[in-house]
């Protein structure tokens, strides 16, 4: 069971667009820069913080090897 739940947060991390990661990203961080939550809440927020950092580097790595790509068939 475990394991399909994970599958199901990475199917759902695959499906968030950069903008909409990077934009969760830029809230999450205000709210831990503006404090008053729990340790808990802080820890959850840093967590999903980094998946969210994750899926942006995945999109800016894609991209820098769509460019790559590109730019290597345009040299032949």
């Amino acid at each position: 069971m475990a394991e399909q739940t994970a599958s199901d947060a990475q199917a759902g991390r695959e499906s968030t667009s950069y903008e909409e990661a990077r934009e969760e990203l830029v809230d999450v961080v205000r709210r831990l820069e503006a404090g008053g939550t729990t340790l808990e809440e802080s820890l959850a927020l840093w967590e999903r913080g980094e998946q969210l950092a994750q899926v942006c580097q995945r999109w800016l790595d894609g991209a820098r090897e769509r460019l790559d790509k590109v730019l290597e068939a345009d040299a032949d």
